[in-house]
């Protein structure tokens, strides 16, 4: 396990509030559990969040977790020299992109085991695309966290580990406030762009934030806003 820094309506997101995860101050005791739409059974996807962080220098940070009780099935960090990664029960794939900071920047990761095709898209712009674990399952049966790197479920938290910053969401981008949804399958360029752009798309079948159950330990807050 990598050792780091730490992050009911229609189909289509017409939504008028939004909440964000607010993670204040470094602990161990900081983090925020998903509940699933369906079993993380999966052979592509889509994952977008919107995250806002002050923390920078060489200094790894988790922004997403899903670990089943042997496996780091899916796990998303910035790495210690600001590329941004995702890693699958394994090596993981690396990009290099522009920085994370305190303004909040939009963030879609892609996978298709058929092909391996991997691509990270930043404020709707995609980098190149790797060939990464073509022909891999990601497996059911674990629990998805925001702010920490889990250790056997939950088994140990470091300080050294967890996010400081935010992590939001409301499907139509507007000003600051952002969103953690996942999709079981690859949506196109022009869709993640939209997205950024606050157009209405459909919504996660796998997480919808705007109706995923939070569970929150610690310090977090969870700020609603009006739009």
């Amino acid at each position: 396990m990598k050792l780091s820094a730490v992050l009911f309506l229609s189909a289509v997101s017409t939504v008028l509030a939004g909440r964000t995860l607010v993670f204040p101050t470094q602990t161990s005791t900081s983090y925020v559990e998903m509940t699933p739409l369906k079993p993380l059974s999966l052979r592509a996807f889509t994952l977008c969040m919107r995250v806002a962080t002050e923390l920078s220098g060489e200094r790894e940070i988790i922004l997403f977790a899903y670990r089943t009780q042997h496996y780091d099935e899916l796990n998303v960090w910035r790495e210690l020299d600001g590329r941004l990664s995702f890693y699958l029960s394994g090596d993981g794939v690396l990009f290099k992109t522009p920085e994370l900071g305190p303004m909040e920047t939009h963030l879609c990761f892609t996978w298709d085991s058929s092909s391996g095709a991997a691509a990270v898209f930043v404020d709707g712009r995609k980098s190149l695309t790797k060939v990464y674990r073509k022909g891999h399952t990601i497996r059911s049966g674990g629990k998805v966290i925001l702010g920490q790197d889990p250790d056997a479920y939950f088994g140990d938290f470091e300080a050294k580990q967890s996010f400081v910053g935010e992590i939001s969401d409301v499907n139509i981008f507007v000003g600051e406030i952002g969103d953690v949804n996942m999709w079981d399958t690859v949506l196109s360029d022009s869709t993640i762009r939209d997205m950024f752009n606050g157009k209405k798309v459909e919504r996660g079948n796998v997480f919808d934030w705007e109706s995923t159950q939070l569970r929150t330990n610690g310090d977090v807050v969870v700020v609603n806003r009006e739009l």
